[in-house]
């Protein structure tokens, strides 16, 4: 059991008589509190003594974590994803698990380390220099490796979305690799946690239009989101 060290989804699902998407919906509650880490396939504990409850799983979950299973969700098994830097990135790296044969592409170190060492995933890491506490990867290698590279879909977190402003981007190297990333045709996922609806930030990278899909938190200011609707984005809210 997960008291002991180590626990599996198929173990945890017999031994409770319940599904395994019940058994990972508790795990990520569990590990939204600390008391474990998700790994491929089940869940390590974190800490010693008795966890909480996993029938607690109906807390309210973080907005990150509720846009990263949102994002998921509409990944198909077998498709090629860029995947940025970032926080919410980094949680739909967690929730990748639930996918089969997915390829990731990423310039984002933290979301590098965590696919590569919790899942089988194939994974491809772009060059580049390092930039910002984010730890995303930019400049001449990064752009070097993207343009040799396709993929389904392109999934970005963004510092700011607008009606009016378009998609816009507190750092410049990292607004430069959107404006490449966002010109290759695939579809392109835009991310932003409820207070960044309607936030525009320090540089533009492209106009709204050229969101495929925005996925945001359900606490976004409804304003912000009916102009969103109405210039014809399609908006996810998690």
């Amino acid at each position: 059991m997960i008291q002991e060290g180590t626990a599996r989804v198929a173990e945890l699902a017999r031994e409770f008589d319940v599904s395994a998407a019940t058994i990972r919906r508790d795990l990520e509650t569990l590990e939204e509190r600390g008391a474990v880490e998700r790994v491929h396939g089940g869940a390590i504990a974190t800490r010693r003594g008795t966890p909480e409850p996993a029938a607690s799983a109906s807390a309210p979950r973080s907005q990150a974590a509720r846009i990263g299973q949102s994002v998921v969700e509409m990944i198909e098994d077998g498709e090629t994803v860029f995947l940025g830097p970032g926080s919410l990135s980094l949680e739909v790296a967690r929730k990748l698990g639930a996918r089969s044969r997915i390829t990731v592409i990423t310039n984002g170190l933290d979301v590098a380390h965590w696919l590569a060492s919790n899942s089988g995933h194939r994974l491809i890491v772009t060059g580049g220099q390092l930039e910002g506490h984010e730890l995303g990867l930019v400049g001449e290698l990064t752009r070097d490796a993207l343009s040799s590279l396709r993929f389904d879909r392109v999934i970005l977190e963004l510092g700011g979305v607008s009606a009016v402003e378009g998609l816009t981007e507190d750092s410049l190297p990292q607004a430069e690799i959107a404006r490449l990333l966002l010109a290759v045709g695939s579809t392109a996922m835009i991310m932003v946690p409820s207070e960044r609806v309607g936030r525009v930030a320090a540089t533009q990278v492209a106009p709204v239009t050229e969101a495929d899909v925005i996925v945001t938190a359900r606490e976004a200011p409804s304003a912000y989101l009916w102009d969103l609707s109405e210039v014809g984005v399609q908006i996810v809210l998690a």
